[in-house]
């Protein structure tokens, strides 16, 4: 592991937040074993990070702002890591998604990811990505929930959200994950900006089963839609692809429940999970 002396804060910026951290560290006069014994992290993990070698996580950068008393200094940069850090198509993404006045999103299978609870992506990526390491698993986890932040700004896009009852319905990380995440889920309804709508399985066979989407709509640009399979993800801009996948979006919601009823039907589905 290179010394600490050794980094250079201006090249990139987890070298300049593992600065900070260092920098607010030290004004206390604690050692990274101290550091880490007050956040119950490793010492190793803490020098990883202050050595730019390790992304901090959401819960490790809230964790040292409360020990070390910065208010909030280094969860404000810590978005910007995962901007960074994150592949070009997802870089890309994390842009359209902070420039978007409307997100239109359909599942299918899965609870999107501006919705996920941290132990439903975790579970998601372990499965997705079996030959990964555990640090790469928290890293691309650590950029979901960043993405997240997006929802808390003072004036968020305004998110649609359709469900298939499948996504309701599937297990995934058991019990305790799905009732936590069907919570949240009944939470983010309560924004003003978000709409979610659960199609139940009653209503057979309708025009969405073909896969998932998201629509992303603009001031005074056209739509652009984000798709994505097992491989790969791509951003569709041909208005002759584009524009009848929006239309789609939109007859979609003919299909599913009204709000009210849909956060009923959530909270009744969540009593399943005990």
């Amino acid at each position: 592991m290179p010394a600490p002396n050794e980094l250079d804060p201006s090249a990139s910026v987890m070298a300049y937040w593992g600065s900070e951290l260092r920098r607010l560290r030290e004004a206390m006069g604690w050692s990274q074993q101290e550091l880490a014994k007050r956040t119950a992290y490793s010492t190793s993990l803490v020098g990883l990070v202050e050595t730019a070698m390790r992304a901090p996580t959401r819960k490790f950068a809230q964790r040292c702002d409360e020990v070390l008393e910065t208010g909030g200094a280094l969860i404000k940069l810590w978005p910007l890591i995962g901007r960074e850090s994150s592949p070009t198509w997802v870089r890309s993404l994390f842009e359209l998604e902070w420039e978007a006045r409307t997100l239109r999103n359909y599942q299918l299978a899965v609870v999107p990811g501006l919705l996920q609870t941290e132990d439903y992506a975790r579970t998601l990526t372990r499965l997705g990505r079996p030959f990964d390491t555990v640090e790469q698993v928290e890293e691309m986890v650590t950029v979901r929930m960043q993405r997240q932040r997006l929802l808390d700004r003072p004036e968020p896009p305004i998110l649609f959200v359709l469900l298939d009852e499948a996504v309701l319905a599937r297990p995934i990380g058991g019990a305790r994950v799905m009732r936590a995440q069907l919570e949240h889920l009944l939470e983010a309804a309560t924004r003003p900006r978000v709409t979610l709508q659960v199609i139940p399985f009653e209503v057979g066979a309708y025009p969405g089963l073909a896969g998932p989407m998201l629509v992303l709509s603009f001031r005074g640009a056209p739509d652009v839609v984000y798709m994505e399979n097992a491989e790969n993800a791509q951003l569709l801009t041909d208005p002759a692809r584009v524009d009848p996948l929006s239309a789609q979006f939109d007859a979609l919601r003919s299909w599913a429940l009204p709000q009210a009823a849909s956060a009923a039907f959530i909270e009744k589905r969540m009593s399943s999970w005990i």
